[in-house]
């Protein structure tokens, strides 16, 4: 029997600043329930998808779109507890035996068509020990300090087209080895970094401002 590549979606039903943000409805659709849908449209790669989740209106939601569920434990569903551990959770909780841990945030529902085809590939073709979605930063950033800005990638004047180039994780997409995971690591120090050029990578939801971007990109590029 081969080892797998599973697909892990963590959930958590608590969230401050947008309540029951996952199983809100994006487009018809429970927020939740967009990245499922995304691992399943890849099933040439993914063998399993599994919803980590304290929740049981998510449960429902996962089981309904066809995902597996696993009960994540209260002690692994506080507001500072790191993501990983739900994975390794998963993990330790399933017979199978696992290659490869995709990792899929509920809050970036929004992804290229194409993305895990693609990132998968680089993946396999590079023999990576993790992989991880970043994308280019136009921004110029600073500091502030005793009420004066310093700039912090850019001299003052200087062009935003001239900036030496800076690139931020944007949580789309996440791909490691399940060994990785059980030793509490998803991004290991020579993880691939995989760029993705798509208005979706600015998609990520905590707010309800962040929820309504979200929808007017999904109504505007589908």
């Amino acid at each position: 029997m081969k080892n797998k590549t599973i697909a892990i979606i963590p959930a958590r039903g608590g969230s401050k600043r947008l309540p029951n943000k996952n199983s809100l409805s994006l487009n018809e659709i429970p927020l939740l329930a967009h990245s499922i849908l995304f691992a399943k449209a890849n099933n040439s790669i993914i063998d399993e998808i599994y919803v980590s989740t304290d929740d049981e209106a998510l449960k429902k939601i996962a089981i309904q779109f066809g995902a597996k569920v696993i009960d994540r434990p209260k002690s692994l569903s506080g507001d500072f507890e790191p993501t990983v551990t739900a994975l390794k959770h998963v993990l330790e909780s399933i017979s199978d035996s696992v290659e490869n841990v995709i990792l899929l945030q509920a809050t970036n529902p929004l992804r290229p068509k194409n993305l895990m085809q693609d990132a998968f590939k680089v993946y396999l073709e590079k023999e990576c020990n993790s992989l991880f979605t970043v994308s280019r930063n136009h921004q110029k950033f600073g500091t502030i300090l005793k009420d004066k800005f310093i700039p912090f990638n850019y001299k003052i004047g200087q062009r935003s087209q001239d900036l030496n180039p800076l690139y931020f994780e944007n949580g789309l997409l996440y791909i490691t080895k399940a060994k990785l995971v059980l030793n509490e690591i998803i991004i290991s120090e020579d993880a691939y970094p995989y760029l993705v050029n798509h208005i979706f990578a600015t998609v990520d939801i905590d707010t309800q401002e962040d929820f309504d971007y979200a929808s007017y990109l999904l109504q505007k590029h589908t």
